[in-house]
């Protein structure tokens, strides 16, 4: 099969994290920018970018509002796919994988670990709702700031998500539209993986 260089490994978190650090050093700005899709329940595909903000062993994680219509269509279809997509190293990860929320100490620490600004944010937001104005927000964001004091808590509707994924593709560039691509897959999380090298 040929899996050398930057594609050695067993283990396809381990290898997503040292792609991630290597784009690091080399993209302008966030580097962990994911491109996110969700489906909604007309099986339209919605796709926006979020910061992914963990690879775990067995999973990424990204932080967002559960109301929010990322958030309520993944809580509908507990599924979700991404792609990282690194111009500087002409390289990219798709993932495809199911989720489920993570509320606890992990989401608490990661939440108090953000701005001051963001978090006060967070609670003002009614994300994805219509807003009647900029100013409306900012008095929203100024009250919040008044009631909820210099360390507000992360809200109940705010949380992790995390994808547990089925498939995971590795690509990189390649002459002449010859590009390399690594297929992981496997029955659901915890499964063994099969990899398979893809025609580009």
């Amino acid at each position: 099969m040929g899996r050398s260089g930057i594609f050695a490994g067993d283990d396809p978190f381990a290898l997503a994290r040292a792609w991630l650090a290597e784009a690091e050093g080399t993209e302008p700005n966030d580097p962990n920018a994911i491109a996110l899709a969700t489906v909604d329940a007309a099986g339209l595909p919605n796709v926006r970018m979020v910061l992914l903000k963990e690879i775990e062993d067995d999973g990424f994680v990204f932080y967002t509002n559960y109301d929010s219509q990322k958030g309520q269509e993944i809580a509908a279809t507990g599924k979700a796919a991404f792609v990282l997509h690194w111009k500087s190293l002409r390289r990219q990860i798709r993932v495809r994988g199911t989720t489920s929320r993570e509320e606890g100490p992990q989401a608490d620490a990661y939440f108090a670990s953000r701005n001051l600004k963001s978090r006060i944010g967070a609670w003002a937001s009614r994300q994805s709702q219509p807003l009647t104005s900029r100013e409306a927000l900012m008095a929203e964001a100024a009250k919040v700031a008044l009631s909820r004091g210099p360390n507000p808590p992360r809200p109940p509707f705010w949380g992790g998500i995390r994808i547990a994924p089925v498939e995971i593709e590795f690509w990189a560039d390649g002459a002449f539209r010859l590009h390399d691509r690594f297929r992981w897959r496997r029955a659901g999380p915890g499964s063994p993986w099969t990899v398979e090298r893809l025609n580009p």
